[in-house]
C-alpha cells in the first residue's frame, strides 16, 4: 500500500495546519519549518507556488500520492459539474477516508491500515483496497471478529459525540454506517481552496 511514511508535524508546520491530526509538537512550533525559526524573512510566493501548495495540502490531507490524485482529477475533470467540489467529493467517497470519518479509526492513516488489514466489510464482504469508492446506500461495518479490537473501540468512544456529518450514518450497536450520498462543499471541513488546484492542473 503506497502512503507517504515522512516527518508528520515537519509536513504539518509547513502548510500551517495539522492536517494529519492534532499534533501537540505542531501546537508548540506554529511556524514554518527552517535553521531560523520564524525569525527568518520568507519572499512572497507566486500564483504557482500557492496553488502547488493547495494541491500538497489536499494529497496530504487525505493520504493521497501524486498518481493517485491526479487519477481522482481526471475523473472528476470528466464529469459534469464543478471540478474542484467533484474532487474533493471523490476524496471524500474513499474507504479509508469514510472509515475516519465514521469514528471507527482516530485517522485516516489508522484508517488505511485496518482497511488493508482486512477488518473492514462494506455491503457484508471484507475488502482491503482503501483507495475503493464508494456508492450512496454502500453499508460500512467493522468485521465481527475485529470488533474487540482497542483501536476501534477507542476511537468509537472518542468520537461519539462529535461525528455528525450529514453524509454519513452510524449505528453504534452494529458498529456500522451508511455513505448516504456525495457530499456538498459546505459540509466539508477540510481548509482547502479546490479552485487552486483546478487552475494548477489547467496550466
Amino acid at each position: 500500500m503506497a502512503r507517504y511514511t515522512g516527518p508528520r508535524t515537519k509536513k504539518a508546520r509547513a502548510f500551517g495546519e495539522p492536517i494529519f491530526g492534532f499534533d501537540s509538537s505542531f501546537e508548540k512550533r506554529k511556524y514554518a519549518p527552517g535553521q531560523h525559526g520564524n525569525t527568518r524573512r520568507r519572499k512572497q510566493k507566486s500564483d504557482y507556488a500557492v496553488q502547488l501548495m493547495e494541491k500538497q495540502k489536499a494529497k496530504y490531507t487525505y493520504g493521497v500520492l501524486e498518481r493517485q490524485f491526479r487519477n481522482i482529477f481526471k475523473t472528476a475533470s470528466s464529469r459534469g459539474g464543478v471540478t474542484g467540489e467533484l474532487l474533493l467529493q471523490l476524496l471524500e467517497s474513499r474507504l479509508d477516508n469514510v472509515v475516519f470519518r465514521l469514528g471507527i479509526a482516530p485517522t485516516r492513516r489508522a484508517a488505511r491500515q485496518l482497511v488493508s488489514h482486512k477488518h473492514i466489510v462494506v455491503n457484508g464482504v471484507v475488502t482491503n483496497i482503501p483507495s475503493m469508492q464508494l456508492r450512496s446506500g454502500d453499508v460500512i461495518g467493522v468485521r465481527g471478529k475485529s470488533q474487540g479490537l482497542n483501536i476501534i473501540q477507542e476511537a468509537i468512544a472518542t468520537k461519539s459525540e462529535v461525528r455528525k456529518y450529514p453524509w454519513l450514518e452510524w449505528n453504534p450497536e452494529q458498529k456500522q454506517g451508511i455513505f448516504l450520498q456525495y457530499p456538498e462543499r459546505d459540509q466539508i471541513p477540510e481548509n482547502i481552496n479546490e479552485q487552486l488546484i483546478v487552475e494548477l492542473y489547467s496550466k
